[in-house]
């Protein structure tokens, strides 16, 4: 069976009513995005980051995947499919997709503020503070923020070099070093990109584009392959 490594963006989640930061114009209400999503937020204002993250978790359980993240779930039945995702929901999850790496961290998880490996599921929506680990210490939300090492990198760079064929989907190819991942391909892979926009990062390299919304041209996709 061949291998399909798909690395998807917020394009895919959008058409299912979530919010990225280019949507809130790099605003949360009166603040600057990076006010609410970096450790120096966490430091200076622990209740504002736990709020912001339990609004983001409130409306990510009001959601629900859509036929792009449904499509990627059928392929399995075609494919060895591994999802590399820049999102933080889990709506690839909940459409049935099997293997997915998350790089960014999960919106439905948390880890103790100490020990970067101690992590939790998050019932329902609300973190708190006072919530803790089991060593004792407050639990932040497992999210990979502005200026800490996207750590998982690792991971997906051996993961997309193993692909015989790249989807890349919702992504404008923009965020580092995630966008880095489509060069890790080996020769001769074919390498698809759904995205309505005019994808960057790609400059030299034999590529099929689908100028598509994600539910749009995943459909144009699965005809193709």
């Amino acid at each position: 069976m061949k291998k399909l490594v798909v690395l998807s963006g917020s394009g895919i989640s959008a058409e299912s009513g979530i919010r990225t930061f280019r949507d809130m114009g790099g605003l949360w209400e009166e603040y600057d995005v990076t006010e609410v999503a970096s450790p120096a937020a966490w430091r200076n204002n622990r209740a504002l980051v736990l709020r912001f993250y339990n609004e983001r978790r409130k409306a990510l359980l009001e959601a629900e995947p859509n036929a792009a993240h449904k499509a990627l779930a059928a392929l399995e039945e075609r494919f060895d499919v591994q999802i590399i995702t820049q999102n933080v929901d889990d709506l690839h999850e909940r459409a049935g997709s099997t293997k997915i790496l998350h790089l960014h961290g999960e919106l439905r998880k948390a880890r103790c503020t100490v020990n970067e490996h101690d992590i939790y599921n998050i019932e329902g929506w609300e973190l708190k503070e006072g919530d803790c680990s089991a060593s004792g210490h407050q639990l932040r939300p497992h999210i990979v923020w502005f200026g800490e090492i996207v750590t998982a990198i690792e991971t997906a760079v051996p993961m997309v070099h193993a692909a015989d064929l790249l989807l890349v989907i919702g992504t404008s190819l923009n965020v580092y070093p995630a966008a880095g991942l489509i060069h890790h391909t080996r020769r001769g892979v074919p390498v698809f990109v759904i995205d309505p926009g005019e994808p960057l990062g790609v400059g030299g390299m034999d590529v099929t584009f689908i100028n598509k919304t994600a539910t749009e041209g995943i459909l144009d996709f699965m005809a193709m392959i």
